[in-house]
């Protein structure tokens, strides 16, 4: 075999502000600026000798700098988004140019969705990516043709070639993969990773992969991980859990960033027993599932966080969504967190299918009943890929085929007949507003602010950041997001067929 390609795997330079770069479950710009792990990109980096991550946005890499590191690399490996790939169409022409040498393979749910357009956007694209590409890359990178590599695409005798999808990794398989950990050890600095409802500094990575969930509207599952529950061990969890103690002593927390991390309660039980002797903190992605008695585990094993997709307070559009969670599951999972001192970021969303005036006030109201020590509001978006995009599409609802601003801002691209995209941009400020400006939220924040120093430069920086969106918002809604139009970062096509399931 050949040597191994010097590889670079770039998670790329974006908007400011942008929440986590392409590899985010989101890619959008926040509220306030936010960096979350390129986790996807580091098990090939540890697979392949001699590899760089380099996470450009956090580590204030501009794309100058990206060119001039590129010209030491032969192959490069870019996590693309729907939302960032104009740009990293643009930032590829100059590295070409540069390095003209250079092998790039486009990796992520947006090459997955649409491997034939993608290609066709950039004649400097070798390859793309359908499903998990750990293997994929490193194959490559390893010397192997395209023609023998699982799931991928690329340009063959002027056409455009697939070959078979790659089977996905299960228990075994993921045992064996590189942690992230020792690839954030040797190429990151977690000092620069902010999530503002996270301890700083923090890490992340999964101990699964896949969500059996059936949610609509969400990216991942009906992409690149699957709706197949595939689980690392639990002892190889608590392993990498313990390097990581040992590597980073300035960390304050790990964040489990499954899609579905407590779905199954042995499962959890199991983690909690290995994760207690460890007396570590952690936060995680949460459903509403658990019962009492995990809630607790989760607790006593060192539980502070949850994030928490409730998204609506009307029983019918959590039917609509195929959520597969009722209010009353919310209410009795909230409690339980209350009641063992675990905190909730609650996550709501507007302008999902069955949206109107009334449903908006409706999860204004069950927001504030949950009364979660911190909130976000998103508007509905629908990604290429997924099963909003294809019955929006299909019923005429994208009225506007834009994700996001030039700045990676979210614009509302969903538009109902009875409810207008700027009812929907009024109703996510309106939330906030509602919600954060209730007396006994406001004291609960300075409160922590008082004690704490550090959170006090916090707040002061997020609440700068918050307002001034707030303002962008407000005058978006106030001209009916018409004449108050910013350059936009278009949608590629509304095929009704997804072609990814």
């Amino acid at each position: 075999m050949p040597d191994v390609m010097k590889t670079l795997l770039l998670n790329p330079p974006s908007f400011e502000n942008f929440d986590g770069g392409a590899s985010s479950r989101w890619p959008a710009t926040r509220e306030i600026e936010s960096y979350w792990y390129p986790v996807w990109l580091t098990y090939p980096a540890g697979m392949i000798p001699g590899s760089r991550l380099l996470d450009a946005s956090p580590h204030k890499v501009n794309w100058k700098q990206t060119v001039e590191i590129c010209k030491d690399y032969e192959f490069l490996v870019l996590f693309t988004s729907t939302v960032g790939l104009q740009s990293d169409i643009k930032l590829i022409r100059k590295i070409k140019e540069a390095n003209p040498g250079m092998k790039i393979a486009f990796v992520g749910p947006h090459g997955h969705i649409k491997p034939d357009e993608t290609l066709k956007s950039s004649e400097d694209i070798d390859f793309v990516t359908r499903g998990e590409f750990d293997h994929s890359v490193t194959e490559y990178a390893q010397g192997k043709s395209l023609s023998d590599i699982q799931g991928v695409s690329y340009r063959k005798d002027g056409k455009i070639a697939h070959n078979p999808e790659r089977p996905q990794l299960h228990t075994e398989e993921l045992d064996v993969l590189p942690f992230a950990s020792d690839i954030y050890k040797r190429d990151l600095e977690i000092e620069r990773y902010n999530v503002p409802f996270l301890l700083h500094p923090f890490i992340s990575f999964y101990t699964t992969r896949g969500c059996p969930a059936l949610c609509t509207f969400c990216m991942w599952p009906q992409t690149i991980s699957g709706h197949a529950w595939r689980t690392r061990s639990t002892d190889n969890v608590a392993r990498e859990v313990k390097q990581a103690l040992e590597y980073f002593p300035q960390m304050k927390e790990i964040f489990f960033d499954d899609d579905t991390f407590n779905i199954r309660k042995d499962r959890v039980l199991e983690l909690c027993a290995k994760f207690k002797p460890l007396k570590f903190r952690w936060s995680s992605t949460a459903r509403v599932h658990s019962d009492e008695e995990t809630v607790r585990a989760m607790a006593e094993s060192g539980a502070r966080l949850f994030i928490v997709g409730f998204e609506s307070g009307d029983a019918q559009i959590l039917k609509n969504i195929k959520k597969g969670a009722t209010l009353e599951m919310a209410r009795s999972f909230r409690k339980h967190c209350r009641k063992y001192g675990i905190k909730v970021h609650g996550d709501f969303i507007l302008g999902l299918p069955g949206e109107t005036r009334e449903t908006i006030q409706k999860t204004i109201d069950f927001a504030k009943e949950l009364d979660c020590e911190t909130i976000q509001v998103s508007l509905a978006h629908a990604m290429p890929g997924t099963e909003l995009h294809d019955s929006m599409a299909a019923q005429g609802f994208l009225k506007v085929e834009a994700l996001a601003d030039s700045g990676g801002h979210q614009l509302p691209h969903i538009e109902y007949p009875h409810l207008s995209k700027a009812e929907m941009m009024d109703g996510v400020n309106r939330f906030y507003d509602e919600y954060y400006f209730r007396p006994r939220v406001v004291w609960r924040i300075v409160k922590d602010a008082l004690w704490d120093s550090h959170e006090r430069k916090r707040l002061y920086a997020e609440a700068t950041e918050f307002l001034k969106l707030r303002a962008e918002r407000l005058k978006w809604a106030r001209k009916g997001g018409e004449e108050y139009n910013k350059p936009m970062v278009s949608v590629p096509g509304t095929s009704s067929a997804s072609g990814n399931d």
